[in-house]
Formats: structure tokens, sequence, C-alpha cells
């Protein structure tokens, strides 16, 4: 993490998990997740990792390695991304822009390196340049019924719909749906762009966004997932994660196979529970106790009390779903997409 950035959190009050770059909240946890609910916040992504990918084979590298058909992704489109496994097992999920003739790519932070190093290793001798941006291009999230009008207050463009982009002197706007953007600027432009976006908006910490990621029903992949589903399995398909259109990329025989036979047993669920759910966890059932059934993506806490998360769960096993063991607590689970 940038120091600079952090020193700056700090002094707006960040709370930071132990020495982490997690932001827990801006010293009134409760309160910023009931705001998360009805009113507009601001929320340092600290828990993403930003990669670019340049040069003049950078389309067509990306498009042979990852889900999307990144060859027709248009000047203001975002996608929805997954890099496979060759046994079509994400081991990253993205989203993916372009800035003039140059891609951004959104992932998990505790995957940024891994995904870097890794990538690079199959550039061979393709003009394609991949680096890091997490230090000295930042993430902000913005969510709520004034977060279009705060954009406009501050100077920034404001995408027209949903999985679009729009970029201006220093920054770039992403709108992942109505009312929710995540907003890509220098260190240099943060500190000015953070207090006029304050005047109508709420700082808040990264629990507040995990909670809207799982309203909205996108899974992230991260350390804690890695390798542990295909695409389908977290709805990626129905999120425009997969082209079944294009050429090979890792994993594509047993994405599409997956496909076209339908043995997708298993579905995106959100889940509601009493006890902390953390990603990574499994889900068992006592209609099938030999094996877990499910696997949470993510978790946050709920405004309404509990916890929420977003799972990977078993179909058939959903109505009678238990944390960490057949015996453990209960959990009530929804199809994200029924």
């Amino acid at each position: 993490m940038n120091p600079n950035w952090r020193s700056f959190l700090e002094s707006a009050e960040a709370v930071f998990k132990d020495d982490s770059d997690e932001i827990l909240n801006f010293g009134d946890a409760s309160g910023e997740l009931q705001a998360a609910g009805s009113r507009t916040i601001l929320v340092p992504l600290t828990h993403l990792g930003l990669i670019e990918a340049s040069g003049d084979d950078a389309k067509a590298f990306l498009h042979s390695q990852f889900t999307s058909d990144i060859n027709h992704l248009g000047a203001e489109q975002v996608q929805h991304s997954a890099w496979c496994t060759a046994k079509g097992r994400m081991q990253a999920s993205f989203l993916a822009w372009r800035e003039a003739e140059d891609f951004q790519l959104v992932v998990s932070g505790d995957l940024e390196a891994a995904v870097l190093k890794r990538l690079q290793m199959f550039v061979l001798r393709s003009k394609v340049s991949l680096r890091n941006l997490t230090a000295s291009r930042l993430l902000l999230g913005l969510a709520g019924p004034q977060a279009a009008e705060a954009l406009g207050d501050a100077g920034l463009p404001c995408p027209l719909a949903p999985m679009t982009t729009t970029t201006g002197h220093q920054v770039s706007v992403i709108a992942l749906e109505a009312n929710r953007y995540i907003i890509a600027a220098t260190m240099e432009a943060l500190p000015a762009l953070w207090h006029k976006l304050t005047l109508k908006a709420r700082p808040a910490g990264l629990p507040a966004w995990r909670w809207l990621d799982i309203q909205a029903g996108f899974p992230l992949v991260t350390a804690a997932t890695r390798e542990e589903f295909v695409p389908q399995m977290a709805d990626f398909e129905k999120l425009g994660g997969i082209s079944f259109h294009k050429g090979c990329y890792p994993g594509q025989e047993i994405v599409a196979r997956t496909q076209y036979l339908g043995k997708v047993k298993r579905h995106l669920y959100r889940i509601h529970g009493e006890q902390l759910l953390e990603a990574g966890a499994d889900l068992h059932s006592p209609d099938n106790p030999d094996q877990a059934c499910g696997k949470i993506v993510s978790g946050a806490p709920s405004p309404a009390g509990g916890y929420e998360a977003l799972a990977v769960v078993q179909s058939n096993f959903a109505a009678n779903l238990h944390l960490g063991s057949s015996d453990g607590p209960r959990l009530e689970a929804v199809a994200v997409n029924p």
C-alpha cells in the first residue's frame, strides 16, 4: 500500500486491521453499515490491486488468457473476466477496461503479485508489458443515492450506464451498477478528490463495500478461494464474464464442456447466518455428511444484524446448509440467479 495514502487515511481516522491494509471502519462500524443501505458512502478499496497491460500485443495476449472477449471490449466498456487453470478453475477474477490502447485489470490485492508473476511467464515473445499500478494509482468505491451528484461536484465524469467507464485528467470512473462506482486516481489527485467527495459521501470501511458486493451478486476470487471454482459455479457467465464464441484460453475446453453438457451442480447463493462468515469457509449439509457441499466466496456483517455472504453451493443441498460441519450453525441460502 502506498505509505502516503495510508498516512492520509489514518489522518482521516481510518481504523486498520492489525498491520494489514484492511480498513475496518472510520470510527463507527455499525453506522457505516447502516449508511451503506440507504446513504452515500466512500470506501478506500485497499483490498484490491490494479495491473496494467500495455504494448502492441496486449489485447491479443489478454484475449488468449482470459475467459471474456477482450478483442471486442469497447473503448468505454467494462468486463468481468477470469483467468483459469488448465483444469478450468478460476485462479483470479478481474474487472477489465481500456484506456486508449492499454488495459486496466482490477484483481484481489492478495493475488496481485502472484497473478502478475504468473501472467508474465506466458508473455514469451509477445509485445506486452505488465506492471503493478497499486502504489501509484489507487481505488475508491463510491455508492449511494447521491453518488452521481458527488462525482459531478468533484469535477469527475460520470458513466451513463452500468459496466461502462469514463476517463478524465488523472482519473477514471467505472460504473458497476446504478449509483455504484469505482474511481481510479493517481496519488497526487486523491487528497483533493477525497475532500470533495466526502462533502456528500460518508467514509466507510471495507465491510460496507463487501456487503454491497454481496447484494449485487459480485463474486471476487481471493487467495482463500483460488482454484476452487469453475466460472459457471460462481455464475460468471451471467455477469458476461465468459465468451463461448472466442478461441482457446486456459481451461476453455472444460468451461465449454461444462456449459454445453449442463453439468453445473453448484451455483452462487446469498447466505445469512448469525456467525462470522469468511471467505474460504466450508459449508455442509446433514443430507450429504461425507463432504462439504459449498464454500464461502466473501462475507460481511449485515446492517440488519448477523452476517451475509456469497457462497458457491451444491444446489440440491442449499435448503439444509450448515457452517463448518453438518451439525454446525444453520444458515439460510437464496440463489443469486434462480
